[in-house]
């Protein structure tokens, strides 16, 4: 006899008020067809998959439980949040995850009131939860502070920040740790889900209460005595002693994938009034995929796939990415100059340092989600006459500015940042754009910040970094592959504040910072077509500037264009305040900036972001014509 099929049962669930009405046997099913709904979406889109899939029974589980979105609910980083976003009336706009005018791949308060709290950078979790808790406390309004944070993510130490001054939450804050790759306590199992279960309900909890009331009475002595019995008699069952002192109530480890063990516990810390709680749950990432559960990082970030074979569909050949660029050639630099080594805060691969470290394995240093401490690690390495490479997305360098001045810059500390992901990055969207590393770093005095206009440059750069010891130097470069241009075997050591001219003419002069250069060689065909004769110089530099060189172009040319893929204040703030300081501007001169526009941009394809932010040929020529257009007006108006 053929068994009925079930009737799906995620059609029927928009909200999580919907999930609400199900009964809790229901649950299982529902996960399987939310678990097999996301792995379509992203085999379609391309984007995270591992850590979604790690997290379905558990995202369920909370809305399940409690009362979204009066409940504040905060995903870590977010990457991790697509099963929350079909689950909260995005199911319908799943497959447009990371595509221009289509959902973020992160949570974003401006999409869903089920995202309260917009994310994409690691370990703000907790202290934004605590936040939703204490306005909540405060207003007597209802509503929970419920933070999931991976075991990554606690490797930051603003997550210990926040848990350390949490205890005023009460049981208004819940933490959710999600242990889904370095375990931190034993295997779960029967007897580790029947603790969990014991130690989050009501009447252990009460009876808990009543034994502290009483050993209040007494004297201190015993008191504390019985307080540290208790506390470490359950650490050593659970591992918890740590969030203990604290100041949570620990619970788990609990299997979060298994909904008989979960739910329960979650209705527990629900109801009971203690807090605020930790409660560590163990998933696996890629759970459910057996491609991603097979993968070495668990299908952690995907290309468009083939759902039945899991094969991803990538471009094969083409030029290198620039981060392998930048790995490769620090591998063959230390090769001779045992000084070299590298820090990265929790990204080996995409900053190509797991090239380095392949070839270097003792002088690669993975600081996890660290960037201040690897920052200032990088720092002392210096001060001892190492040649540390600090390789940080630009996005991710924000976090530790106070150590770039106050432990770099300041001490003049020959530091070396190989700032990965600059300019913007097409999918991952604004929080993920290297936007302001120029500005940033060159209004510090002692910097040197260059930018590498092709894979050729960012090789000839990483030499001139690790030959410079007289102070803190940066150089920066885009994601993806580079242009194909042939990189050298004898790599040259540039002159510091030195640029080179491209192309020369007499007219207009484009000086382009890094990765644009193409696209001014472009404007300047386009230009020469027009019958203007120009100039394409690569400035390299943004800090020192080529002053010698910036002033004879301008001096020679009719227009000058700065061009950069950063926002207002970099290259071309410090440009015009050159020429001005130099008064070069006096005269007939224009001068014009071209640089990001003053927003954040949302995710789209690369081209398209650059073509809304108007840094492409088609918008260097009309810069340039502008400026004619208004320097003959100007003249015409003189004449009259």
């Amino acid at each position: 006899m053929t068994s009925r099929p079930k009737t799906p049962l995620l059609d029927t669930v928009n909200t999580p008020e919907d999930l609400r009405k199900l009964k809790q046997d229901q649950l299982r099913q529902l996960s399987d067809e939310l678990r097999a709904e996301m792995i379509d979406a992203v085999g379609t889109t391309g984007g995270h998959l591992g850590s979604g899939l790690g997290v379905v029974e558990l995202t369920a589980a909370i809305h399940y439980v409690f009362d979204t979105p009066t409940d504040k609910l905060v995903w870590d980083v977010g990457h991790q949040c697509y099963p929350h976003k079909i689950l909260t009336g995005r199911r319908d706009r799943i497959r447009t995850l990371r595509q221009g005018g289509g959902l973020s791949g992160f949570t974003k308060r401006a999409e869903s009131e089920y995202d309260p709290f917009g994310a994409a950078h690691s370990s703000t979790s907790i202290s934004a939860a605590l936040g939703f808790a204490m306005a909540n406390k405060m207003q007597g309004r209802a509503g929970r502070g419920i933070a999931v944070i991976g075991d990554g993510a606690m490797s930051a130490g603003m997550a210990y920040e926040a848990m350390n001054n949490a205890e005023q939450a009460g049981n208004r804050l819940i933490v959710i740790l999600n242990d889904n790759d370095m375990s931190i306590a034993p295997p779960v199992g029967g007897l580790s889900a029947y603790l969990a279960r014991t130690v989050s309900s009501s009447e252990y909890l009460g009876l808990r209460s009543l034994a502290s009331r009483l050993s209040k009475k007494l004297s201190r002595k015993v008191h504390s005595g019985l307080e540290k019995a208790e506390e470490y008699a359950r650490g050593m069952v659970t591992g918890g002693t740590l969030f203990e002192e604290l100041g949570f109530y620990y619970v788990g480890p609990i299997d979060g994938h298994n909904l008989d063990h979960l739910i329960p516990v979650l209705e527990n810390v629900r109801d009971s009034e203690q807090g605020p709680v930790l409660i560590h749950v163990v998933t696996k990432k890629g759970k459910g995929y057996a491609p991603a559960e097979n993968s070495a990082d668990k299908y952690h970030g995907v290309a468009k796939f083939d759902v039945v074979t899991g094969e991803q569909k990538k471009s094969s050949g083409g030029p290198p990415a620039y981060q392998n660029v930048f790995g490769e050639t620090l591998a063959r630099l230390a090769n001779d100059d045992p000084r070299i080594c590298a820090i990265t805060a929790a990204m080996p691969s995409g900053t190509g340092v797991d090239k380095f470290a392949k070839a270097h394995p003792d002088k690669a240093f993975d600081v996890g989600i660290a960037e201040q401490h690897g920052v200032t690690f990088a720092a002392g390495l210096a001060a001892e006459g190492m040649r540390p490479f600090a390789a940080i997305y630009s996005t991710f360098l924000q976090r530790a500015y106070d150590q770039v001045v106050h432990d770099v810059a300041i001490q003049n500390l020959p530091v070396r940042f190989a700032i990965d992901r600059a300019g913007l990055v097409g999918a991952d969207g604004c929080t993920h754009a290297g936007a302001f590393d120029i500005t940033y770093l060159s209004t510090l005095p002692n910097f040197v910040v260059m930018a590498a206009a092709d894979e050729a440059e960012l090789a000839h750069m990483t030499y001139t970094a690790a030959e410079h010891d007289d102070g803190p130097i940066a150089f920066r470069y885009p994601r993806g592959a580079g242009t194909g241009v042939v990189i050298p075997e004898t790599l040259e050591k540039l002159e510091i504040g030195k640029g080179r001219i491209v192309r020369e003419g007499s007219k207009v002069a484009i000086l382009s910072l890094g990765a644009r250069l193409e696209e001014a060689k472009k404007a300047a065909d386009q230009l020469e077509a027009k019958g203007l004769s120009t100039t394409v110089a690569d400035l390299r530099f943004a800090k020192p500037l080529d002053t010698e060189l910036i002033e004879k172009l301008m001096r020679s040319h009719e227009v000058v264009v700065t061009i950069e893929e950063g926002a207002v204040g970099g290259l071309g703030a410090h440009v015009l305040t050159f020429a001005s300081d130099s008064g070069l501007t006096d005269g007939g001169l224009k001068v014009r900036t071209m640089r990001l526009p003053d927003m954040f941009q949302d995710q789209d394809a690369p081209a398209k972001q650059y073509d809304e932010a108007g840094l492409n040929a088609p918008h260097i020529v009309d810069t340039v014509l502008g400026a004619l257009r208004h320097n003959s007006a100007g003249v015409e108006e003189a004449r009259a």
